[in-house]
């Protein structure tokens, strides 16, 4: 039944290219938009140009179940790679909620999660070494990616280029060149043709303070298998 309710509301999906705006800034967020396939991410720019991403948006993950109940759209959406985005009506989630106890408890678990590695990022800008921050990083991706099933053992996908990673971190690309190649020094990872290899978990998690409690993936994952069991 909740599965026949989603493949109902879920609109058909469209493709945007990479490095172009889902939604932008100020929009009225009449809908959700769902990322079917593809990396995006939350973000705001100034108007001299510079970008803080401050948040990345993986597969299966919803923009925000609760964000047609605002006014106005506090930052845009834009696509990392080539993504493939599904939208439902504000209207029609909401009617889906009130209909269903396990969507509405999934599409809230999913919130929740969102919100709790905002905080961790908001942890790691403040209170992180920049080395700590991208270590931080690579595990939580690596984490979220095996959660939804996209890695393979310690390797997964990574298309972030190094100003991606410094407009996410809070720091220069000059910056994150020299981390990455600490990082590669140290035998703690490996980056080649947009992949990620872990060499040393431990060593790693050990270094970022990682502790993958707050993503919360047992929790927030309902959502998810059920967006990917209906992609269009």
């Amino acid at each position: 039944m909740d599965l026949y309710l989603l493949s109902e509301i879920l609109e058909p999906a469209r493709i945007v290219e990479a490095r172009a705006d889902i939604v932008e800034e100020g929009e009225d967020p009449r809908a959700v938009n769902v990322v079917v396939s593809g990396w995006a991410c939350r973000y705001r720019q100034f108007e001299d140009g510079q970008r803080q991403i401050i948040s990345i948006l993986l597969p299966g993950d919803c923009c925000d179940p609760h964000i047609f109940r605002l006014d106005r759209r506090d930052h845009a959406i834009g696509a990392l790679t080539q993504v493939s985005v599904a939208r439902i009506a504000g209207h029609a989630i909401a009617d889906v909620m009130n209909r269903s106890a396990a969507l509405d408890l999934a599409f809230h678990r999913e919130a929740l999660a969102a919100a709790a590695i905002q905080r961790e990022w908001t942890v790691s800008l403040g209170r992180r070494s920049g080395v700590e921050r991208l270590a931080h990083l690579c595990c939580e991706l690596h984490a979220r990616l095996t959660a939804v099933g996209l890695a393979e053992g310690m390797t997964c996908p990574m298309p972030l280029t190094q100003p991606d990673l410094a407009d996410a971190l809070g720091q220069t690309t000059v910056h994150i060149n020299r981390t990455l190649q600490d990082l590669r020094a140290a035998r703690l990872l490996a980056l080649k043709s947009r992949r990620l290899t872990i060499l040393h978990p431990e060593r790693l998690r050990r270094l970022a303070k990682f502790d993958p409690a707050y993503l919360h993936l047992r929790a927030a994952d309902d959502a998810v298998r059920r967006i990917e069991t209906i992609r269009p």
